[in-house]
């Protein structure tokens, strides 16, 4: 009797968790949709003709296919060179800021001195001003150096670290246990060398998720290019803006559409690469305070 009360009970709770799981994999999947969607309508809109999108009833798909929209998206601006642009730039800042924020993260996690405490809280706290705020004091700053028009603001940022990364780092080289130091400390390893050689090897997650957050956010940028570079030396947003007009000057949003599709496919390649360490990263920062 008691055996058979038992069997129903565990059916029961295994049809109740097979419920969850359905509910959940049917709340993720339009979770999906809902974020897929406008990336695929972007697609749709750039292989469009320009009379559809002005049509009424909406066409949802285009009548013909219109690939020359994105040969034109490459060849009414220099899509190449602002491209290379932008990669040299997101690139440049990716590593530098990768590099310093991991040093800072393994002085806050691992060193010991006075006042590192307050020092983490104050560095901390600027995770709360937004940047845009910064932007002008900052031109302002590099205008009297002579530094407006070149790339030299973006090798200062990086040289200077990230808050957030650095916050991410420390958390992740918290989490490393402390034999693994000591170890190193008696076999004669210095806090620069057992950086180099120890901690940061063993931190490929929270690089790769530097890495990524650190290059997007530069690829993404609008503002800083379009006020700190001129129209030659610009990035591919800044120049992806402005250069997709007709004659009388009105946006070709056909184009335009075309030409995010091109603009997105670094990211999308080097998360592709990066994911599986990206996501590990994001976890893994949070396994100790």
């Amino acid at each position: 009797m008691d055996l058979s009360i038992r069997q129903r009970s565990n059916a029961k709770k295994q049809t109740r968790h097979q419920i969850s799981a359905t509910a959940l994999y049917i709340i993720l999947m339009l979770l999906v949709i809902l974020f897929v969607a406008p990336f695929i309508w972007l697609i749709i809109t750039a292989l469009k003709d320009p009379s559809e999108l002005a049509a009424y009833p909406i066409h949802w798909l285009p009548a013909h296919v219109q690939w020359g929209n994105f040969s034109q998206a490459l060849t009414m601006i220099n899509f190449l060179a602002y491209a290379t642009n932008s990669l040299l730039l997101s690139t440049i800042y990716a590593l530098l800021v990768t590099f310093t924020s991991a040093m800072v993260g393994f002085g806050f996690a691992r060193l010991k001195g006075w006042g590192k405490r307050p020092l983490f809280l104050v560095m901390l706290s600027t995770l709360m001003l937004p940047q845009i705020l910064t932007v002008i004091p900052t031109y302002v700053l590099f205008a009297r150096i002579g530094l407006i028009d070149t790339y030299w603001p973006w090798v200062l940022w990086g040289l200077g670290s990230s808050p957030f990364l650095s916050f991410l780092f420390r958390q992740f080289f918290s989490s490393i246990p402390v034999e693994l130091e000591e170890a190193a400390i008696l076999d004669g390893c210095g806090s620069f060398r057992l950086f180099l050689q120890i901690f940061l090897p063993l931190s490929l997650p929270s690089i790769a998720t530097a890495v990524v957050l650190s290059f997007t956010s530069v690829w993404g940028d609008y503002i800083t290019p379009s006020l700190f570079l001129s129209q030659n030396n610009t990035t591919l947003a800044v120049a992806m803006s402005q250069g997709y007009t007709n004659t009388n000057g009105f946006p070709l949003n056909n184009v335009i559409a075309a030409g995010a599709v091109l603009y997105v496919i670094p990211v999308i390649i080097l998360f592709f690469f990066a994911q599986r360490y990206f996501v590990s990263g994001i976890v893994t920062s949070g396994l100790k305070g």
